[in-house]
């Protein structure tokens, strides 16, 4: 350190979070248990600057003469820069961003539309037809006139404006006879190749996020927003600081990535990352398929996240063959990139969680919660509802050779997913997931959609109507969020949802395994 400058410095002892699981600190802090022996001590501690200060020096030398410094960046940060023609851009900054895609639905479409029009004229174009993605998933089987009205729109501003990607429905009595429609926005977006690295994404919802698997800035917004975008492709963003969280160790076989995303909200809560970036690494991460990645993305707003982001790697590439043929460019965090915060989880110390009501952050272990009498079991969504959640549920009831004790609710994703349930092996078996879901006494899949996650009209398939506990694969249980006001929402991985159906309890799915 310089001559003359005072450094004031604090230091967290120990490591902190249930089981000793979690230590908090700069981004140069490690877990000790992952140090080598010869670290450890040096690593025992984390050590946060907390301030740097020196007197004013006169100018020793022309700015000229000292060279360029290079800006470290996250990767969030050289995203937006990217995308505002920036140099260099620091968390708390307000830029106009170039928008890559933007995504909106038959919820928020028409209102987004409405503003459209209002603000740049009823005759006004959009910025670019083939950026704008309009997907009908959220309130669609359903004879709710007004639900069905909102699809309507959507159809006729798709005409209207020659819109490239509109995934239409117009016969709900049998799915399969729309090749277009496509089912629950964030998963067909990444189905349909519209997530792709170094990308920025808008969507009319608060699970854009998902995309950031793929290592592109993806966010929700609101229908002024999306409005805007509409009409000039750009929107005013403010660079939101970033938490890294490193997720370390090999995944026990019981744990699923929706278990680390509630142990993350748990351990942080509903606020901890309130517009903020959530960053995922670790070699945890660098396993994981994209469909697990994209449960973890899916569920930082669940912390108030603004943007979850993991760095586009091999699996990703691999993803994309053959879903796009627009190029891209990834990008990734500098070594020596700022972060407010880094967490570090040893995941092969982890075990199966729930999310009790009312509330993502209100954790406990499944095996805690083993008294808990349940009257449903939901699996489904854009957070568990893709082909990986049901091969997982699939597993746990092939394992039993048992039948559910409580109606057990099967809402695929998308078509793709609904397809791969009858057509793809539970691995370990010669059955496909709807045999195992048929032998087990589940309810059959029924049409992809967002379905009851959202609660929805009052005839949406799987809707709690009535008071009821339901375990669920979706990502929120507030109060009257599937349904009825006082229903009872337990979030769980679809291996913890499969074995509490076969008890009618919350269930440990190690009883299965």
């Amino acid at each position: 350190m310089a001559q003359g400058c005072a450094l004031s410095t604090t230091f967290t002892t120990g490591i902190m979070g249930p089981s000793q699981l979690l230590q908090r600190g700069s981004s140069a802090a490690v877990a000790p248990s992952m140090a080598s022996p010869s670290q450890s001590q040096k690593w025992n501690l984390s050590r946060n600057v907390v301030a740097v200060m020196a007197p004013p020096q006169p100018q020793q030398r022309s700015p000229a003469s000292t060279g360029s410094v290079k800006h470290a960046m996250t990767v969030t940060e050289k995203i937006l820069a990217k995308a505002s023609d920036k140099e260099r851009l620091s968390p708390g900054e307000n830029v106009w961003v170039n928008v890559d895609t933007l995504m909106t639905h038959d919820v928020c479409g028409p209102g987004t539309i409405g503003i459209f029009k209002r603000e740049f004229g009823e005759d006004a174009k959009v910025w670019d037809r083939e950026k704008i993605i309009l997907i009908p998933d959220h309130y669609i089987f359903t004879a709710d006139e007004r639900a069905n009205r909102n699809v309507d729109i959507l159809r006729d501003f798709a005409k209207e404006q020659n819109i490239k990607y509109f995934y239409d429905i117009t016969d709900k009595s049998d799915f399969k006879a729309n090749p277009d429609y496509k089912g629950v926005c964030h998963v067909a977006l990444a189905q349909e190749g519209h997530c792709r690295p170094g990308e920025v994404l808008f969507g009319t919802d608060s699970h854009t996020c998902n995309a950031g698997a793929f290592g592109q800035f993806a966010t929700g917004i609101g229908n002024t927003d999306a409005g805007f975008i509409f009409g000039t492709g750009k929107l005013l963003v403010k660079v939101p600081p970033t938490l890294r969280f490193r997720l370390e160790g090999e995944m026990p076989p019981y744990l699923l990535a929706k278990d680390l995303i509630l142990q993350i909200i748990g351990e942080i809560s509903v606020s901890g990352a309130t517009y903020k970036a959530m960053e995922f690494c670790g070699s945890a991460v660098d396993a994981m398929t994209m469909e697990d990645r994209m449960t973890i993305c899916n569920m930082i707003v669940e912390a108030g996240g603004k943007n979850g982001v993991v760095a586009a790697d091999k699996v990703t590439f691999q993803y994309l063959e053959g879903k796009t043929t627009v190029p891209y460019e990834p990008v990734y965090s500098d070594d020596s990139a700022s972060y407010l915060e880094e967490y570090v989880f040893d995941v092969s110390k982890l075990e199966p969680l729930v999310a009790k009501p009312h509330s993502p952050d209100n954790r406990d272990t499944a095996r805690a919660c083993k008294d808990v009498k349940i009257d449903r079991v939901y699996i489904g969504s854009c957070t568990g509802g893709k082909t990986e959640d049901f091969m997982a549920a699939a597993k746990i009831l092939a394992a039993s050779g048992d039948s559910v004790k409580v109606p057990t609710f099967l809402v695929p994703a998308t078509q793709k997913v609904w397809l791969d349930l009858y057509t793809l092996k539970v691995p370990g078996t010669d059955k496909t997931p709807a045999e195992i879901f048929a032998a087990a006494g589940c309810d059959t899949p029924t049409s992809p959609s967002c379905g009851a996650c959202l609660g929805g009209p009052r005839d949406t398939y799987a809707r709690l109507n009535e008071p009821k506990v339901c375990v669920s694969t979706t990502n929120r249980n507030f109060p009257g969020r599937m349904g009825h006001k006082e229903g009872q929402i337990y979030l769980a991985s679809p291996f913890t949802a499969a074995a509490s159906a076969l008890t009618g309890y919350v269930t440990d799915p190690r009883d299965f395994l």
